[in-house]
């Protein structure tokens, strides 16, 4: 979040936890509450980030389309809006509802993953069109640490510390999250 604000010079930087995570159904998935609270605390300090409930407040799965026109009917048409994600998000963007209408409403920032090569632009050309030039490819230092890593680190009894702020490490092990059972 921090590389793309300084590169794409962004006021703010909202954080949306998702109420039901369309792509996890039927998964086990951390309380909606808990991943609130985590969020909460790892942007707590940065005058930049900002907490929104948007998705936390709509009923059903959470769909990046409803909450950018949920975000455009708030902030207006005059408000430049970004959608931020990784490498590895990009890569599986035709799975997700609506991709095409979601670039026409919202650029997309696109951030570097280990492991995951960012597309060049002849092939964002080829699958989005006029439209591709709507997306920003950093360049920039990646942390090869995921949410997958972090709760097997966890549930393996393992050390997260200096992997997630302080904060998040706490609620992790104040409430027992990611161990197995």
């Amino acid at each position: 979040a921090t590389l793309a604000a300084d590169a794409i010079g962004l006021d703010r930087v909202l954080f949306m936890p998702a109420a039901q995570p369309p792509h996890k159904a039927g998964l086990r998935v951390t309380s909606a509450t808990d991943r609130l609270l985590m969020t909460r605390l790892a942007i707590a300090g940065n005058d930049g980030f900002e907490l929104t409930l948007i998705e936390l407040e709509r009923s059903g799965p959470s769909y990046t389309i409803d909450s950018v026109v949920e975000l455009r009917r708030v902030y207006g048409d005059e408000a430049d809006l970004y959608l931020l994600m990784a490498a590895d998000s990009l890569a599986q963007i035709d799975s997700w509802r609506q991709p095409d209408e979601l670039l026409e409403r919202v650029e997309w920032v696109v951030g570097p993953r280990p492991g995951v090569t960012l597309p060049d632009r002849s092939s964002l050309n080829d699958r989005f069109g006029e439209r591709a030039s709507r997306i920003h490819l950093l360049d920039g230092p990646s942390l090869d640490v995921s949410s997958t890593e972090i709760r097997a680190r966890v549930a393996a009894g393992h050390a997260i510390r200096y992997l997630v702020p302080r904060g998040v490490e706490e609620l992790i092990v104040d409430r027992g999250l990611y161990r197995r059972a």
